[in-house]
């Protein structure tokens, strides 16, 4: 097929707000002999991406970023090196050790944008059964749920409980997983209604947080004074001491995120005795490899309606910054998604 001579493309002039996001022409180029050009469908924000626009965000930022990290495409052109890919696949990118050495949308240029090339390597097909919208969630959040729960340092399994912090994109997929894999789960949030939306997939138990400020002391007794067998961690410090607190005798925390971790002052001996007394395993889970996405879109085919992605919200490309600015409002539930080109 012939290649457009431009596309339209998101960047940052000066950084500061995603409201400085800006929309320009810029040219399409042919892709590098081990590279793949796609024609990017969708794309989803993550909570590093209001960090990158507000300057939060550890490194050094290029001139003129073009933010996001995650999306799901379309080959439209291959290059001569760039097996097994073919025009007309469907797929999205994955951390390689280069890509997550420069963080796409964060020290190199990200996916915001109608075209891009990528290296053949960093690729990985997209499930049948998914929406481009849905597959556009995959790479970050659900790979990053999928590392910690089922394939990290130790599998959850059926009879094992799991405490989950929050309702944004990682923390359902999280959920979901821990569900298939017939666990019983915990779910923390401030928003009653959105702790419906967890009870419906399939959260066993429910804990406002807002009303239950000490809310270790509910995970405590839901589990009869034992404590969960794991903790999916969002928030940061913030938060890591109650989540010790509510680990039993050699659980694991996995931390995944930093949400509140610039509200939080809270005293290092009160994270440190608990997870000392109580022998925790604390696991950093920083998204994942190729192989595991490749794991994961298998699992997703055969459960497709269980762990189907949950998308709060599609905006059109036109409407960036409206979807910058309803993820940071927090009043979504799951991932919020830009519809890049049909």
């Amino acid at each position: 097929m012939s290649l457009p001579a431009t596309a339209r493309q998101y960047s940052y002039p000066q950084l500061g707000s995603f409201n400085n996001l800006v929309i320009q022409d810029v040219p399409v180029a042919a892709p590098k002999a081990n590279q793949v050009l796609v024609k990017v469908h969708a794309v989803s924000l993550q909570f590093r991406d209001l960090m990158v626009a507000s300057e939060r965000y550890p490194g050094s930022i290029p001139t003129n970023l073009v933010p996001c990290s995650d999306m799901a495409g379309e080959v439209v052109s291959v290059g001569e090196d760039a097996k097994p890919w073919k025009t007309g696949d469907r797929l999205h990118k994955e951390q390689t050790p280069e890509i997550s050495a420069s963080s796409l949308g964060g020290q190199s240029q990200g996916v915001l944008v109608e075209y891009r090339s990528f290296p053949a390597h960093s690729l990985v097909s997209i499930p049948s059964h998914l929406t481009y919208e849905e597959a556009s969630t995959l790479p970050c959040a659900a790979l990053t749920a999928y590392n910690a729960l089922v394939s990290g340092y130790e599998q959850v399994k059926a009879g094992d409980t799991v405490l989950i912090q929050g309702t944004g994109g990682v923390s359902i997929f999280a959920l979901q997983f821990a569900v298939a894999s017939g666990a019983t789960c915990i779910v923390l949030s401030s928003s009653d209604e959105k702790l419906k939306t967890a009870t419906k997939l399939g959260a066993t138990h429910v804990i406002n947080y807002k009303t239950n400020p000490d809310w270790h002391e509910e995970v405590l007794k839901l589990t009869n004074d034992r404590g969960v067998d794991r903790v999916v961690e969002v928030v940061g410090n913030a938060t890591l001491g109650q989540s010790a607190s509510s680990s039993k005798m050699g659980g694991s925390i996995d931390i995944i995120g930093h949400l509140g971790s610039a509200a939080g002052n809270v005293p290092a001996f009160d994270i440190i005795r608990p997870s000392i007394g109580k022998q925790l395993n604390i696991r950093g889970v920083f998204v994942g490899s190729v192989a595991q996405f490749k794991d994961m879109n298998r699992l997703l085919s055969a459960h497709p309606e269980t762990t189907r992605p949950v998308i709060d919200r599609v905006f059109p490309f036109e409407d960036a910054r409206g979807a910058f600015a309803h993820l940071q409002s927090q009043a979504h539930v799951g991932k919020v998604v830009i519809k890049v080109s049909a």
